[in-house]
């Protein structure tokens, strides 16, 4: 049953991160972060960590294929000229690009990648132009990188393309558009090409402004990362309001998580299952040095390399 989970639930784990924007649970049950001062770090059982690798940029979203290698979205910042799609080998710690640049222009800007049963990469890229994305510029897009290396852009028009899912049945791809304060998604067709994007519950909430108070943070409805339930119900991060929400299959919305002071949650970016019942919910940030931990009243949809 979709219940709220208490505040008072939530553990820090994984303190001493830095930037960890996403959780991925592989199927021998290790929980890896994305790590700015690595590529990714384990978060061993005794709460410590194991950095592996080194991306550079700012490792973002994080997936992992059926070979236990994780897919890294990297989102440039900082001295990083650009973005890439980037897969890291967690035993030796080797980084490689899969893509760095798409129809003649370098990524920038890549958000969050996850597979699908054929083995193809799904990523966003949120935008070319962070500063005009606040003001709603839709320059956000999909890419696809196929098993073969070949890459070409899915759909585009995102006001900052953000966290993606797949259902369980990979009949749609859902986006989340952090600027719109949505979710949209979009038809997979037989062939593999996306179809026109349709929205996919309410507006989830207002436009921000500096200056909110708690109370008019909790209205902020950016939307960031997402994720499937067994039951069909989508989780999201509503970065802005310190708050994690879920659409039901009926479209209704239901407040799962809420810190309104930010103190414990603050900014969560992602929604991660995992454990051998798919009940380890981890819930990433980029304004803290830790990830949080709490028991989900549903299970989490197994993704491709937890099944």
């Amino acid at each position: 049953m979709l219940a709220p989970i208490p505040l008072t639930s939530l553990r820090k784990v994984g303190v001493g991160l830095q930037r960890p924007e996403d959780v991925v649970v592989g199927r021998d049950g290790r929980v890896w972060a994305s790590d700015q001062a690595s590529a990714c770090a384990e978060i061993l059982p005794d709460g410590t960590l194991r950095r592996v690798g080194k991306a550079g940029g700012a490792p973002n979203g994080i997936n992992m294929d059926t070979r236990g290698r994780i897919v890294i979205a990297n989102f440039g910042l900082g001295t990083a000229p650009t973005g890439p799609l980037q897969r890291l080998d967690p035993v030796t710690g080797a980084v490689e690009v899969l893509l760095d640049a798409i129809d003649g222009r370098p990524l920038v800007a890549s958000n969050y990648p996850i597979l699908d049963r054929a083995g193809n990469v799904w990523c966003s890229h949120s935008t070319y132009d962070r500063a005009r994305s606040e003001q709603g510029l839709a320059d956000g897009f999909v890419y696809r990188v196929r098993p073969d290396g070949r890459a070409e852009v899915m759909a585009s028009g995102f006001t900052f393309a953000n966290g993606l899912a797949l259902d369980s049945d990979e009949s749609y791809l859902y986006v989340c558009q952090t600027m719109g304060r949505n979710v949209v998604r979009l038809p997979i067709r037989v062939d593999g090409s996306l179809g026109p994007a349709e929205s996919y519950g309410p507006v989830l909430g207002e436009p921000a402004f500096p200056g909110a108070t708690p109370a008019q943070r909790a209205r902020f409805g950016a939307t960031d990362g997402c994720g499937f339930d067994q039951e069909g119900n989508l989780w999201v991060t509503l970065v802005l309001a310190n708050k994690v929400i879920a659409i039901t299959p009926t479209r209704e919305v239901v407040t799962m998580l809420h810190d309104p002071t930010g103190e414990l949650m603050s900014w969560p970016t992602n929604v991660s299952w995992g454990g051998s019942d798919m009940r380890d919910l981890y819930i990433g940030t980029i304004r803290r040095n830790y990830v949080l931990h709490a028991r989900s009243p549903v299970p989490g949809l197994p993704l491709v390399h937890q099944r």
